[in-house]
């Protein structure tokens, strides 16, 4: 049915009622479950399905040791940096093409609300550039990164300066800021410009504010997705609120569309301030591959009857 869903699938629903700004702890889901059961045997082995990323954080660069360390202060020395913060003169560093050697060598860590969750590797050596992008020249508190990749074997200790985290290979990363990210999203005609960027705002801090957010599970992957490309999800969140409604709920459950593809609908439900009824709205998305993409635009969502 077009305008809702009647299968009995659990919705996995997401707290969005905590502080959006609050300083969020929790420890990030980085790994998956560890089977104990010996394997058959006879059996063929039997290769896993391949476990994507889509996360929204922040890469930090680091040194992963005394030598590298060394080198790169020797590279520093050279490049003509006074007057310029260690940002900047890091971002000088990486940018010029006789240091590439030591980008490719740092230790590159993708960290969610704080909380070290992988090491980032480019799949095209090529794409060191788009790590050298994520050192800003002006860090700031609201800087974001999206990282999209394939989760593969934890890194070794070696690798970070004993840091053991999962590696990601990733195909594609974001660098942003949130204004930024607030400021593209195309505002409706009906929604004045005073409303509306509040609107989006408070939608994206909420889905930023979960605690287990590491973009690894298919709901996560689809809600960041959606965040990050659907500018619906924040139109309709104006106008609830222009109704006077809250922002109550986001639910992500599989989708009885699901044949022979992986696609999820992520539910986002207003509770109207003033006579508290609530209405839900929905949208379907693919995440059966590494990149997911909109399967259905929103629309109202119902419940089925019982």
């Amino acid at each position: 049915m077009e305008n809702g869903s009647c299968d009995t699938g659990v919705v996995q629903e997401i707290d969005v009622t905590a502080n959006p700004m609050k300083n969020v702890q929790g420890t990030a889901a980085v790994m998956s479950a560890q089977s104990d059961a010996v394997p058959c045997p006879t059996c063929a082995p039997q290769a896993s399905p391949p476990s994507y990323i889509y996360a929204i954080g922040r890469v930090d660069c680091r040194c992963p040791s005394p030598s590298l360390a060394k080198e790169l202060g020797q590279a520093t020395s050279r490049a003509g940096t006074a007057g310029l913060t260690d940002q900047q003169a890091l971002q000088k560093v990486f940018s010029d093409r006789q240091n590439r050697y030591l980008a490719r060598q740092q230790c590159w860590v993708f960290t969610v609300q704080g909380l070290e969750t992988y090491i980032l590797a480019p799949r095209d050596p090529a794409d060191y550039d788009l790590l050298i992008q994520s050192v800003r020249s002006s860090p700031a508190a609201t800087d974001l990164d999206v990282v999209i990749g394939v989760r593969g074997p934890m890194a070794p200790a070696s690798a970070c300066n004993g840091l053991v985290l999962p590696l990601v290979i990733f195909d594609q990363l974001y660098s942003f800021s949130r204004e930024e990210l607030i400021a593209s999203v195309p505002r409706p005609d009906t929604e004045p410009a005073e409303t509306f960027v509040p609107a989006v705002g408070e939608v994206f801090d909420r889905i930023m504010a979960q605690s287990d957010n590491a973009g690894a599970s298919d709901a996560h992957r689809a809600l960041n997705y959606l965040a990050m490309r659907y500018p619906a999800i924040y139109a309709t969140a104006a106008s609830a609120y222009a109704g006077n409604s809250s922002l109550s709920m986001v639910g992500v459950k599989p989708s009885p569309l699901s044949q022979g593809r992986n696609i999820v609908e992520v539910i986002f439900a207003y509770r109207n301030r003033t006579t508290d009824v609530t209405q839900q709205y929905f949208a379907r998305v693919d995440v059966t591959e590494e990149f997911p993409f909109l399967f259905s635009k929103m629309s109202a969502y119902y419940d089925c009857l019982t």
